[in-house]
């Protein structure tokens, strides 16, 4: 009986220790996303690089990818990669562990920063499985949660070159001219630069960073649309409250319609 207690004792403790680890890399992981919201980045919707990677050349199209198997990352690693590309000037969107740096011949550099990312799944433990043979039930998964690092290929030397190829890149510049006609059309000041999109009602200006910088050059024109239909509210035009705050109620609503003029003639870019 005593020998019974001492295994049981133990894995409470493996529990209570398991559990703080599992809330710590949630919390980690949000905290990560909220910072990029409060630098202004969205990592879900901002289709274009900003930072270094915007100015040394866009960052490839698609998801993060493993270099070696070639496999998608998935869930919020796509966040988290994406988020550490554009922070850091990536051009790229592969990725390693330190071990498969080694397995593709090359290594990383010293001193190189890794960034962590998650796997999640569920698992049944053998007497879960055999208290619901015994019941008649079904039996219980429990979710887990583990971290792993990860570099991007920039941050690797010596790498065969055999490994998983980038995706092909974008065309320098894709006009489509019933976009380009709207935007004339418009009469609203159009500035395009910077690593920011937004409307200026002040100065009734759209600002949108260039083509090349976007992962896919049509969520250009989409951004565009987005934002002259934010202009659609200057005083002069619809005259609708623009001085919202950030996550009010008529924040949303501005937002929601700015989605509607993106999206509504958006197919046509297609």
């Amino acid at each position: 009986m005593a020998h019974s207690t001492s295994r049981s004792a133990k894995a409470k403790r493996r529990a209570a220790n398991a559990q703080p680890e599992r809330i710590s890399l949630y919390d980690e992981v949000t905290a990560k996303i909220i910072a990029q919201l409060e630098e202004g980045h969205f990592p879900w919707v901002q289709p274009w690089a900003s930072g270094p990677a915007a100015i040394g050349g866009a960052l490839g199209p698609g998801l993060p990818r493993n270099a070696l198997t070639a496999r998608c990352y998935s869930g919020v690693n796509i966040l988290i990669l994406w988020g550490a590309a554009i922070d850091r000037g990536y051009p790229s969107q592969s990725w390693l562990t330190f071990k498969q740096a080694l397995d593709a011949g090359g290594n990383v550099r010293k001193g190189e920063q890794g960034t962590t990312v998650v796997y999640a799944d569920r698992f049944t433990p053998e007497t879960e499985k055999e208290r619901a043979r015994e019941r008649g039930q079904d039996a219980k998964s429990i979710a887990f949660l583990k971290r792993f690092t990860v570099f991007n290929i920039a941050q690797c030397e010596g790498l065969r070159p055999s490994l998983a190829a980038e995706p092909a890149p974008l065309p320098e510049c894709q006009i489509i001219l019933i976009a380009e006609d709207v935007i004339a059309a418009s009469g609203v000041e159009f500035r395009i630069g910077g690593d920011r999109a937004y409307y200026m009602p002040s100065l009734d200006v759209v600002q949108v960073p260039p083509q090349p910088a976007f992962y896919e050059q049509v969520n250009y024109y989409r951004t565009c649309l987005h934002e002259l239909t934010h202009a659609t509210g200057h005083p002069s035009r619809l005259d609708r409250n623009l001085k919202n705050g950030f996550g009010s109620k008529d924040y949303a609503r501005e937002e929601l319609i700015a989605l509607s003029g993106q999206s509504a003639p958006s197919a046509t870019l297609q």
